[in-house]
């Protein structure tokens, strides 16, 4: 059985009941699975819905969009500390559309990179367009994931010096994404973990539909492929990684 480390389940990105998403990823060999926050109003929402299903689990953060808000009104001590709460995510730097808000953006990672220190979790990083921010920022004493990983091989050397394990999403299964396949052969199996990054980002064949965790299924056959495994050893290892990056999944 897979889990999800990153699918987005509040009702402002689920298409349709979430019950029902949850019974199709169980049918499909995912039986857990991990919801991260992005927005600050899904906070929580987030923590309810793990509180509410026992093979849910969640991560509380505030994407760079929101640059220029103070996490600490949002990542609250009660939240941070709650047993559902495994991790700080999904944070980092978004430069796509341009650096006007660098310095805000950076404020924000930076405040919840402290608050993750501060109670010792592990962090779920985005970065697009932001390699050498990213890297010059993640060099202190803390633990955690890059998620959705489609950066460079040189962003990869040094996070996996750093510690750091990446995730594999269905962006792996793309015709148009060879150099990203080339990156996981490259990455030691025992820091990879697998998510879907619901409702974005739907693997092949799958793709341009709305994404969701049984998803998931699809772009582990294309990293057995590319590690040389069956995936029912793949889902063992990875299932292993995942707990080491998150210790407090039961």
């Amino acid at each position: 059985m897979f889990i999800d480390t990153h699918c987005h389940l509040t009702d402002n990105y689920i298409s349709g009941d979430l019950h029902d998403v949850i019974t199709r990823a169980v049918d499909a060999g995912v039986d857990t699975m991990i919801c991260p926050s992005a927005d600050p109003k899904d906070v929580v929402k987030a923590v309810q819905i793990a509180e509410k299903h026992s093979n849910i689990y969640a991560t509380t953060g505030i994407h760079p969009e929101y640059a220029g808000i103070d996490a600490s009104e949002y990542l609250t001590d009660d939240i941070l500390t709650n047993p559902r709460v495994i991790g700080v995510g999904e944070i980092g730097l978004d430069y796509h559309s341009g650096k006007d808000n660098r310095d805000a953006q950076i404020k924000l990672f930076e405040q919840q990179l402290d608050l993750a220190k501060k109670h010792n979790l592990p962090v779920a990083i985005h970065t697009r367009d932001a390699e050498e921010d990213t890297a010059a920022i993640l060099t202190g004493n803390i633990n955690g994931v890059m998620h959705c990983f489609t950066s460079s091989w040189g962003l990869a050397k040094t996070m996996l010096d750093r510690g750091f394990f990446f995730s594999a999403s269905g962006i792996l299964t793309f015709k148009n994404a060879p150099e990203i396949r080339e990156t996981f052969s490259k990455i030691p199996l025992d820091r990879i973990v697998i998510e879907t990054d619901s409702p974005y980002c739907a693997p092949v064949p799958y793709r341009g539909k709305t994404c969701e965790p049984a998803f998931v299924i699809e772009t582990a056959k294309v990293l057995a492929n590319i590690k040389n495994l069956s995936i029912e050893e793949l889902a063992l290892i990875l299932r292993t990684n995942t707990k080491k990056l998150y210790p407090k999944i039961s």
